[in-house]
């Protein structure tokens, strides 16, 4: 596996200060070497050293070359890897040096909304941000084939595979679910995707669901099962705050003494309690004007 280096350079003002220098006096030479019109000059060999000198010296101003910042650039000499130069400005390096541009700024992607089936086998949909940026540029540039399109695709998989392994929604006390853990989930789909790029130089900063449903074929069966579910609950809460206080209530009258009541009468009145506070409509009283038990 090849590992980055990074290639410390030739400041670039100070090799074009003496690039002009060295140009100068190329062409001032160059200059002094022509003969008079009409004439042979002296030396062809003078001449022929002089055009030799600026072919170089032109060949060298092609040494220079730029780093932005959240740049780099990775250089090569003759397809081997020659280092990398990450430092914003100005540069001069080799001018049969390749150079190739890499960018190191952070970037994100929406994968597409994917069907998939959870683990009990509910066709849902699902879709995931990855927020990543490229960390280690001789991997990215030559481990893979294309590095862009090498995270896109191996993010979809991992978030692919990680719906596989999860329900949709929790029916079990403490069951991890995809609706429910959501920290969990994107923590665990952060390393998941993470593992599967490491070989690409890359860094997972983030990862989230950004869309999570059911497929729509079985949309409405899962509301009406949710809706059930929520009713349950619903009724579970009320059954309990119901049965509390009719107990509350029997024993607030036995304690102060207020009526005395056979078991026949608390039977009654804990079904009366248990329909008034139970009911979803409002009771309708029915006054009692004679004894208590008549």
């Amino acid at each position: 596996m090849i590992r980055e280096v990074e290639r410390k350079l030739t400041n670039g003002l100070v090799m074009v200060l003496v690039l002009f220098v060295l140009t100068a006096g190329g062409v001032y030479g160059f200059v002094r070497a022509l003969p008079p019109e009409g004439q042979q000059p002296e030396s062809v060999l003078a001449l022929i050293g002089w055009v030799f000198y600026l072919i170089l010296v032109i060949v060298a101003w092609a040494g220079l070359f730029i780093v932005n910042p959240n740049e780099a650039k990775v250089i090569q000499l003759f397809g081997r890897y020659a280092g990398t130069a990450k430092d914003q400005g100005l540069w001069w390096a080799n001018p049969f040096y390749s150079k190739r541009k890499i960018s190191l700024r952070i970037r994100n992607f929406e994968t597409p909304k994917m069907k998939v089936n959870d683990m009990r086998s509910n066709p849902i949909e699902i879709a995931a941000i990855v927020v990543w940026q490229v960390v280690e540029t001789a991997e990215a540039m030559f481990e893979v084939d294309n590095y862009d399109n090498y995270v896109h695709v191996q993010s979809e998989s991992a978030l692919r595979s990680l719906a596989t392994h999860y329900p949709y929604d929790s029916h079990a006390e403490g069951e991890k679910a995809l609706a429910v853990h959501t920290d969990e989930i994107v923590n665990e789909l952060k390393g998941e995707i993470q593992a599967r790029l490491e070989k690409a130089g890359v860094k997972v900063l983030e990862a989230r669901i950004s869309h999570l449903a059911y497929a729509p074929e079985i949309a409405q069966v899962m509301l009406r099962r949710q809706q059930a579910n929520a009713i349950i609950a619903a009724r579970q809460r009320i059954v309990e705050g119901a049965v509390g206080m009719v107990d509350m209530a029997l024993e607030m009258l036995s304690k102060r003494e207020i009526v005395k009541l056979d078991e026949e009468r608390k039977a009654a009145m804990v079904s009366n309690l248990l329909v008034v506070l139970c009911a979803e409509q409002p009771a309708q009283p029915v006054l009692n004007t004679g004894s208590l038990y008549q």
